[in-house]
């Protein structure tokens, strides 16, 4: 869609894309329209980042209603992560924080220090709160039909301009209905 969007303005028109969020994952994405700005981005991408803020959808309620969760994380044989002590694996540290909850299900803000593959559903799932509709790492259940996990908030220092750019991205009504009139 979004190269559909871009091809509509300018036929020759290219997208770069400057980092990833998990396939299933909805929210703010950072696309470049030149190379040249791609790699200023992707080179500096870990220093110029200042906040990642996501919303995930977990099962249960959270007896700590915030905290960080800081591990190691490394990868399977069959490419699922997993949080270890092990110090060859990559630093990771996920602060959370409830916004809502039911009996079923919490709201929770997830900030990321680190943007590591599959970090928030690994650390979520360390917490005994695994995100819904995650069918590599998560629960049966899916009442949303879709990944509970959305990038909502995503800051970065540009790299020419040295100012601050501040995306956010609206959190999807599916979320907000699982907790109306709860």
């Amino acid at each position: 869609l979004l190269t559909e969007y871009v091809s509509k303005k300018d036929k020759k028109a290219r997208i770069f894309i400057i980092h990833r969020i998990d396939k299933d994952t909805s929210g703010v994405l950072v696309v470049a329209k030149n190379e040249k700005i791609k790699n200023l981005l992707q080179h500096k991408w870990q220093d110029i980042v200042k906040k990642r803020q996501y919303i995930a959808i977990c099962e249960g309620v959270f007896k700590e209603k915030e905290g960080t969760v800081k591990s190691y994380l490394k990868e399977n044989v069959n490419h699922l992560m997993y949080s270890t002590n092990d110090k060859t694996g990559q630093f990771s540290v996920t602060h959370y924080k409830v916004l809502k909850q039911t009996s079923k299900y919490s709201m929770v803000d997830v900030c990321i220090d680190s943007g590591r593959k599959n970090q928030i559903r690994v650390h979520m799932g360390d917490l005994n709160h695994k995100v819904v509709g995650d069918e590599r790492y998560g629960p049966v259940s899916n009442h949303i039909d879709r990944l509970g996990l959305h990038a909502y908030v995503l800051e970065f220092i540009h790299p020419v301009t040295n100012k601050l750019m501040t995306f956010k991205a609206q959190i999807p009504s599916v979320f907000n209905g699982l907790f109306n009139n709860k």
